[in-house]
């Protein structure tokens, strides 16, 4: 199920609320609704197995964020009750005790986690007292997770993911030992191993990553998460968890990002400032110093190659700024990027970032960006997947940001791949060809 949604820039604020509140249309499309949010926050937790109670259908997309994990794999295998329309009209209780069962027997994860479909939810079946009768008999944690598709978009899922890691596992069990410097990392999914360029930072600080919620995350660490001192927003997803873990735990929150030079340097600065501890802001200020030095020089070959060549932005996704930070430490030309799903906050960076002449889109319009290209005379085009045809219509290089890409670009490590990748991409040969007529053509 999938909500339809039109540009916010072009909408009255009635018009934004209303499409906030309205539910996705049945039978529409696969995706972007509630259970896809609920599946993607939570699926990254790597030694639980994921148990989708509904058609094998909407097990379709497992796995199709990229997650990565440095120990237990079961979270990669995608379960499903396969829910047929003799469960329909009988129901699927039975079917669902039984494949709890038999998926502990075999993989023996840390717990499961049982997702509610919508056809599940219509026929009413009783997966949360089902959860915890198995939960009961088989010895190990069964988390029901509420999340039937037609209840609402993506963003509702993540909240209905928070809503169960908060009743059913955080607080259920104590860490070994806690110390001053214990932070948790929440909406933080590690997206092509992202969070493997953050964690030594971290540990170099003496900062300690409590929990990874839920990044390669595993299960018992979630469960000792009330114990940290600080909890980091790493995007909005999971919002509702932080607030919540400061209303019940007493912890506060901040919201950093580490995409991009700056992001980066202030995600480390903002952490030993709320820790309040003034050697740890010293330590923190040297460790910038140094990480930035050692980015410098490492970006200067990529700098000659790349400086003043003009580069245009067209997605919404929040890492383009680990791209326009890279672009920026390269001496690259900013042309156009894209505005839509930019918050007040991004929009003031977007202008700070470009000059007088850059361009700031606030609809989709492939025609417009074509049309910029070509007066322009960009060098290459920064976009998804999907509008890889504006590039090769225009005969110039295209780097495919998406999130199945093969890299990661967070912390200072990650402005080295991006540059590296950019300069891979505009120096490839085979763009060369693009350009040259057709055979039949000359």
């Amino acid at each position: 199920m999938k909500i339809t949604q039109g540009n916010i820039n072009d909408r009255s604020c009635e018009q934004r609320k209303k499409s906030h509140t309205q539910l996705p249309l049945p039978g529409v499309a696969p995706g972007g609704c509630a259970f896809d949010g609920a599946m993607n926050a939570l699926v990254p937790i790597t030694d639980a197995a994921h148990l989708v109670h509904g058609p094998i259908t909407c097990a379709g997309s497992w796995g199709g964020r990229g997650s990565l994990s440095s120990n237990s794999m079961i979270y990669k295998i995608g379960f499903s009750t396969d829910i047929e329309e003799s469960d329909i009209i009988f129901g699927g209780a039975k079917k669902l005790y039984k494949a709890i069962v038999q998926l502990e027997r075999r993989y023996k994860p840390a717990a499961v986690f049982v997702y509610s479909t919508c056809i599940t939810a219509l026929i009413g079946d009783d997966v949360k007292t089902i959860c915890k009768t198995a939960a009961q008999d088989l010895g190990i944690p069964i988390i029901p997770v509420n999340s039937p598709g037609f209840t609402g978009g993506n963003k509702l899922g993540n909240q209905v993911a928070s809503v169960a890691l908060l009743e059913h596992v955080v607080g259920t069990a104590e860490p070994e030992f806690t110390t001053l410097y214990d932070i948790n990392l929440i909406g933080e999914y590690n997206i092509k191993g992202e969070i493997w360029n953050i964690l030594p930072l971290l540990e170099k600080l003496g900062i300690r990553v409590l929990a990874k919620i839920t990044g390669d995350a595993r299960y018992k660490e979630i469960c000792y998460a009330h114990r940290a001192k600080l909890n980091v927003m790493c995007s909005k997803s999971l919002l509702h968890m932080a607030r919540k873990m400061e209303e019940l735990y007493g912890i506060p929150y901040i919201e950093d990002s580490f995409y991009g030079l700056e992001d980066t340097n202030s995600f480390l600065r903002d952490i030993a400032a709320k820790l309040g501890d003034r050697d740890l802001v010293e330590r923190t200020e040297k460790l910038i110093a140094q990480e930035t030095a050692a980015m410098e020089a490492a970006l200067a070959p990529y700098r000659q190659q790349l400086q003043g060549k003009r580069v245009v932005f067209y997605t919404n996704r929040i890492k383009i700024w680990s791209m326009i930070s890279a672009a920026n430490q390269l001496g690259m030309e900013i042309i156009v990027t894209s505005n839509q799903e930019s918050t007040e906050e991004d929009k003031a960076r977007i202008k700070r970032i470009l000059d007088q002449n850059g361009i700031i889109l606030d609809q989709e319009s492939p025609q417009k960006v074509l049309q910029i290209i070509n007066e322009n005379q960009a060098h290459i085009l920064v976009a998804n997947s999907s509008n890889q045809d504006i590039a090769l219509s225009a005969g110039i290089p295209f780097l495919n940001i998406n999130q199945e890409r093969h890299y990661h670009c967070a912390g200072y490590a990650g402005i080295l791949a991006v540059a590296k990748d950019l300069y891979q991409t505009l120096t490839n040969p085979v763009w060369e060809q693009v350009r040259k007529p057709v055979s039949w053509e000359v």
